[in-house]
């Protein structure tokens, strides 16, 4: 357990505080193209070790999985999805990436309207549902410090971006929201159908049944537990 606990500190240290605070330095001593780089190379290096150490924790139970709590995944994890499929908008600002080709217009289309962080909701939503679902402390610190990462980068990049676009960031602000939906609550945005987009809802669907149909042999168990 002590390789998983190491791996959750150095995954969360690495998105934290890199990509937080050390952040500025960082990008002023290597360059803004050289520091995504080397952070990229980081985080695959980072999960890998993650993935491994959960491979190698032994099983440690906080609380007995159950019918009724396979369901919360079963249930989140279509949405969670789809959230992921909508991200992978070049018209995303929020995105790693296509931002550095955006000066000043920053788009607020699609599945933007739902929520600006579209990604790191579908990780987060993925990680809180296994949580529940799952209650042995590997699982606990894998997911957990996805979640944590997940919901310590929204206003992370909200930071970034504040300080790149500057009012025009002000003005996309308005327009959307951290939490789904709620720029459409309280009057701020209108969504549709069509912003939630029938292909994302096709592919998310398609991607949920292959999860499902392979989740055993992915992952070691399968989706919906036999007892």
């Amino acid at each position: 357990m002590t390789q998983m606990l190491l791996a959750a500190i150095v995954w969360v240290a690495l998105h934290v505080l890199v990509a937080g605070p050390l952040r500025a330095g960082l990008v002023l001593k290597l360059g803004e193209i050289r520091y995504r780089g080397l952070f990229s190379l980081l985080s695959v290096a980072s999960l890998g070790y993650l993935i491994w150490a959960y491979g190698q924790a032994p099983y440690v139970e906080f609380w007995p999985s159950s019918p009724v709590l396979a369901l919360v995944p079963l249930l989140v994890m279509p949405v969670a999805l789809l959230f992921l499929v909508a991200s992978l908008r070049p018209t995303n600002p929020t995105l790693a990436g296509p931002d550095m080709l955006l000066k000043g217009s920053l788009p607020v289309a699609g599945f933007t309207k739902v929520t600006r962080h579209p990604m790191l909701w579908a990780f987060a939503l993925w990680a809180g549902s296994h949580m529940v679902a799952n209650g042995d402390a590997a699982t606990l610190l894998l997911a957990g410090s996805v979640l944590i990462t997940a919901l310590n980068g929204m206003r992370s990049i909200d930071r970034k971006r504040a300080a790149k676009f500057g009012q025009h960031w002000q003005l996309f602000i308005s327009k959307t929201s951290i939490i789904p939906f709620a720029a459409m609550l309280e009057g701020r945005q209108r969504v549709t159908y069509r912003d939630i987009g029938g292909i994302n809802i096709l592919v998310s669907a398609i991607l949920y049944a292959v999860i499902m149909m392979f989740h055993g042999g992915l992952f070691g168990m399968p989706a919906v537990p036999m007892n």
